[in-house]
């Protein structure tokens, strides 16, 4: 069952610090719709159990059939997020926002903090190309998927530097982990290296794209920035989840505790002490305290040892689920990895802590949605995000099938901006299919016939 609703998504559209809208970008197969699944389950739109086989945002039937994206589609979700997750700037925001006594409405939980995702699921094929553009330029951030076992490829470095190119900033999910434990029965220094070699080829390819205007957007697991998991299986975790865990044990800060856990940090288990240094004996922290608990699990609910994994799950105080208590194999597997490490958690860590509201993003991005003069009205209202009182320039990138009617959805450049159209919703807003996109520009008389797109034509004149 849904657990939001209309009201709650129209109700966060006024909390613009509060606001994440993201692109979902890689290589074709790479996982990016089963990954998706995870937020859409959370949400409560489709059952949890079913993440990852789903394939939700799949909306068209060739699509389904093909088990392959074709068209960019676009869903928003409302989640709420307890303040003790809460980083940086959002940590900040809320603080800001309850210190005179303010308070959300309408909470789950009194300490959570609500969120408006806009997302949007695009493809990975490469003749599909200009969906994956039309993607990113209506959104703020871009959660990159890359398969741990294939790592980087040609299709990844191309949807990546675009999304440079548009100064959208990304985190990085490294997907099918699951083929590490089930499939190849990689050791856990192969399996490490291999993550490494995906984290470090994302890196490069940020560091030789970005401008002068665009810093501060590399991945690095001990920021949080990267997570690791199995889209089909619907689980996944940062290094925050394991921090966390261990912190506490170690006696140490948490923050100090997340660079421990990757990198060359080794733990020597008879002296009780730290070193960077490798005698060849002893395992690196990632390993030690990540790979190698998770890797038993999954050996010992594969081999069918109860004995064993019901001892590990009453010490990390996870509960089998009650609609996997007589299953054995992969799907007791996934419903045990999805109960201990659900996706959408981290997925939901990264994506508010770590991608920019449009407050944050529209002063750096102006100069690439806006071609016209950077010091003029329209300018100033898009980096400033005024709602009311200045005029509006409207591109529409791209359109998208909604699932429960014959409708077409436009995406515009400015979705962020509240325009709120003249005499209530536009006239495109009813638009039906088989009337062209580009028939709907011409008719405009904002349509401009040298580039295609729509602008103001006259600052005292609606558009409709």
């Amino acid at each position: 069952m849904v657990n939001f609703t209309v009201d709650e998504i129209r109700r966060m559209m006024d909390y613009r610090h509060n606001i994440r809208c993201l692109s979902v970008i890689a290589h074709v197969d790479h996982g990016k719709s089963t990954l998706t699944d995870s937020l859409i389950g959370h949400a409560g739109i489709i059952a949890q159990a079913k993440a990852g086989d789903t394939r939700f945002m799949d909306t068209r039937k060739d699509e389904q059939e093909r088990t392959i994206t074709i068209k960019s589609t676009g869903v928003s979700l409302y989640f709420e997020m307890d303040k003790k997750y809460l980083e940086k700037g959002s940590l900040k925001t809320y603080e800001d926002f309850t210190k005179d006594g303010a308070k959300y409405p309408d909470l789950k939980a009194p300490d959570n903090s609500p969120y408006l995702i806009n997302l949007i699921d695009s493809p990975g094929h490469v003749d599909f190309s200009s969906e994956v553009t039309a993607a990113l330029r209506v959104t703020d951030g871009a959660l990159v998927v890359v398969d741990c076992v294939e790592g980087v490829c040609v299709q990844t470095e191309t949807v990546l530097r675009q999304a440079i190119g548009e100064r959208i900033k990304p985190i990085l999910f490294v997907n099918k982990l699951d083929r590490i434990f089930l499939e190849l029965h990689m050791d856990g220094e192969s399996a490490y290296q291999s993550f490494r070699r995906a984290v470090e080829s994302v890196n490069v390819i940020i560091e030789t794209y970005k401008d002068d205007g665009f810093v501060d957007c590399q991945v690095h697991p001990p920021d949080g920035t990267v997570g690791f998991g199995s889209g089909l299986h619907g689980w996944g975790f940062n290094m925050n989840k394991f921090a966390e865990m261990y912190a506490a044990k170690f006696g140490v800060a948490h923050e100090k505790m997340m660079q421990k856990l990757w990198g060359d940090n080794y733990f020597n288990p008879k002296t009780k002490k730290w070193t960077t240094r490798d005698n060849g004996k002893l395992k690196r922290a990632f390993v030690m305290f990540i790979f190698d608990p998770i890797a038993k699990l999954c050996e010992a609910i594969m081999e069918d040892k109860p004995e064993i994994f019901n001892k590990m799950l009453e010490k990390l105080q996870v509960k089998i689920p009650k609609d996997a208590q007589e299953l054995k194999g992969k799907p007791l597997l996934k419903r045990i990895m999805q109960t201990w490490l659900p996706a959408a958690e981290s997925l939901l860590q990264m994506i508010v802590n770590h991608l920019p509201s449009p407050v944050e993003s529209q002063p750096y991005r102006c100069e690439q949605l806006y071609p016209g003069p950077q010091d003029d009205v329209s300018a100033t209202a898009i980096r400033q995000l005024r709602p009311q009182g200045s005029p509006h320039d409207v591109h529409f990138q791209n359109g998208s099938y909604i699932r429960e009617g014959p409708l077409l959805r436009l995406w515009p450049c400015v979705l962020r901006n509240h325009c709120h159209w003249p005499g209530g919703p536009h006239p495109w807003s009813r638009l039906r299919p088989g009337r062209q996109e580009r028939s709907v520009r011409e008719e405009s008389p904002a349509y401009c016939p040298h580039d295609g797109s729509l602008r103001r034509t006259d600052a005292r004149r609606p558009l409709w």
